[in-house]
C-alpha cells in the first residue's frame, strides 16, 4: 500500500481552495488571511510526504505460558525508517481469553532516532493453542498529513498450558508393579524400605547378611527389604463433551476446564513420584500420550492436554475398549462428568478387567443454577436436565456397588480416602475357590 492522504490533509487543502478562491473572486482578503495558513500546512505536509514504507516485525517473549501468567507482545519497526514518519499507531485483535495491558490492545510511539518498539501486555486467561491475529498498525507522517497501514508477519501462536493446583495423594496407590517409583510395595524384594529381619534362605544373597544378629544368636540371618516399586497411572480424560459455562482461570469452570486441569495436576503428582503415567482422550483418536515417566513426559502430557476438544469424534464403549488396552494392575481415574452411558459402560468394563478405578466427577457443582440461567426458550429445558441428572445419580449408585467410588474434584486432598480405601482392598487377601 502506498502513502495515502488523511482526512485532514484532504480537509485543509479543500478549505484552503475555497478560501483562497473566495478571497479572489469576492475581493475579500479576510478570507485569504484564513485561508494562507491550511495551504502553507498542506503544502507542508505534501512536500515532506515520507517515500519509504517501514518493515514491522512482530515477537513474544514466551509463547508457552500457563494459565494466568501474562508475557509482552513485541512490535519492532526494523530497517531503514524514513526520517518524516512521526508516529506509528498498533492496535492488535482482542480475545476473549486474553486479558490486555493497556486494556484496548492499542498503543502509539512516536518514532525516535529511526526506530520504534510497541510492546503491549498479555495475559492468558485460559488453556488451549490460540493464535494472535496480524495487529494493525498504521505509519504516520510529519502534521498528519499522510498514512500508510503495514502489514507484519504472520500470525504467533500462543500455547496456554493448564495450571496444575496444588495437589498431593498421601496413601500409597494401591497394587503397585514395577522397580522405580517412590511407592512402598506389599511384595518383598530388592529395594531400600526396610521390611525386617529373617533367618537365611537358599538363594540369599550374601551382602544382605545381618551379621550383629547372625553373631548373636549364631544362626545366619538377612535383612529383608520391600521392592521399591511404582504403578501405572491411566488418566482417562472424557472429551465427550462440555457442560457448564467456563469464564477463565478466574470465573466459573466448565466440565472440560475442571477435567484438563486436573489431569494436569494429578500426572505431575504422580510422575514427580516416579510413577509411570499413561493419557488417554476418549475425543481424539489419534492423540494420546503412552506411559513413561519424567518431567520431559510432563511436558508431552500438557501439550496435549491444550488439545483437548469438546468437539471431538465420539466413542462408544465398544471402540473406547478395542482402541485402549489398559492393563488389569493399573489405576485409572477417569475424569468426566459422567453423562455419557458410553463412558459409564466403559467404566464397567475396566472394572470387570480387574483394574483399580477412580471416578472424578467433574460436573460444576453449580450445574443447577445454570440450568436455570439457560438461554433455551423452551421451559421444559430445565426439567429435563433435573431428569438427566437423576438418572446420572441412579447410574453412579450402580457403580458404587461395583466398587468404583466417585469423588468431585476439589484439588489437593480429594482422592486422600478414596485411594486408602482401594488400597486396603488390595492388600486385603483373597479367597480361593
Amino acid at each position: 500500500m502506498r502513502w495515502q492522504p488523511t482526512h485532514a490533509q484532504i480537509r485543509a487543502v479543500c478549505a484552503a481552495a475555497v478560501l483562497l478562491g473566495i478571497a479572489v473572486l469576492a475581493r475579500r482578503p479576510d478570507a485569504a488571511v484564513f485561508g494562507l495558513p491550511l495551504a502553507f500546512v498542506a503544502v507542508w505536509g505534501r512536500y515532506f510526504r515520507p517515500r519509504e514504507r517501514p518493515e514491522v516485525h512482530t515477537e513474544l517473549d514466551a509463547n508457552a505460558l500457563f494459565e494466568g501468567q501474562a508475557t509482552t507482545y513485541r512490535l519492532r519497526v526494523s530497517g531503514t525508517v524514513d526520517p518524516d514518519i512521526d508516529l506509528i499507531v498498533a492496535a492488535l485483535p482482542r480475545s476473549q481469553w486474553f486479558q490486555y495491558d493497556p486494556p484496548q490492545a492499542a498503543i502509539a510511539e512516536p518514532v525516535a532516532d529511526g526506530a520504534v518498539t510497541l510492546e503491549v501486555g498479555l495475559r492468558s486467561k485460559r488453556w488451549g493453542l490460540r493464535a494472535l491475529e496480524r495487529p494493525t498498525v498504521a505509519a504516520t507522517s510529519t502534521l498528519g498529513a499522510y498514512r500508510v497501514q503495514v502489514t507484519s508477519a504472520e500470525p504467533l501462536a500462543v500455547t496456554t498450558l493448564p495450571l496444575r493446583a496444588g495437589f498431593e495423594a498421601v496413601d500409597a496407590v494401591p497394587r503397585p508393579a514395577g522397580l522405580v517409583g517412590l511407592h512402598r510395595s506389599r511384595r518383598p524384594g530388592e529395594g531400600t524400605e526396610l521390611a525386617g529381619v529373617r533367618p537365611f534362605r537358599t538363594g540369599d544373597r550374601l551382602r544382605r547378611i545381618n551379621w550383629s544378629v547372625s553373631a548373636r544368636t549364631r544362626e545366619l540371618h538377612v535383612t529383608s527389604t520391600w521392592s521399591d516399586r511404582d504403578t501405572e497411572v491411566v488418566i482417562l480424560l472424557d472429551t465427550g463433551g462440555e457442560i457448564g459455562i467456563s469464564e477463565g482461570i478466574e470465573g466459573r469452570s466448565s466440565s472440560l476446564d475442571t477435567a484438563v486441569r486436573a489431569a494436569a495436576s494429578i500426572a505431575e503428582h504422580y510422575l514427580r513420584h516416579g510413577d509411570r503415567v499413561r493419557l488417554i482422550d476418549t475425543g481424539n483418536l489419534v492423540r494420546g500420550v503412552r506411559s513413561g515417566s519424567g518431567r520431559g513426559h510432563l511436558r508431552r502430557i500438557l501439550d496435549t492436554l491444550v488439545h483437548a476438544d469438546r468437539k471431538g469424534r465420539q466413542q462408544d464403549e465398544h471402540q473406547l475398549a478395542r482402541r485402549n488396552r489398559i492393563r488389569s494392575d493399573s489405576l485409572v481415574l477417569v475424569l468426566s462428568p459422567l453423562l455419557r452411558q458410553a463412558m459409564l459402560g466403559y467404566v464397567v468394563t475396566l472394572v470387570h478387567s480387574g483394574c483399580t478405578v477412580i471416578a472424578v466427577d467433574t460436573l460444576p457443582p453449580d450445574i443447577e443454577s445454570i440450568i436455570d440461567l439457560d438461554e433455551h426458550d423452551s421451559r421444559t429445558w430445565p426439567l429435563a436436565w433435573r431428569l438427566r441428572l437423576l438418572e446420572r445419580r441412579r447410574d453412579l449408585d450402580r457403580l458404587s456397588d461395583l466398587g468404583v467410588p466417585t469423588v468431585p474434584w476439589r484439588g489437593a486432598g480429594t482422592l486422600d480416602e478414596v485411594l486408602r480405601d482401594a488400597a486396603r482392598v488390595a492388600s486385603a487377601p483373597r479367597m480361593r475357590s
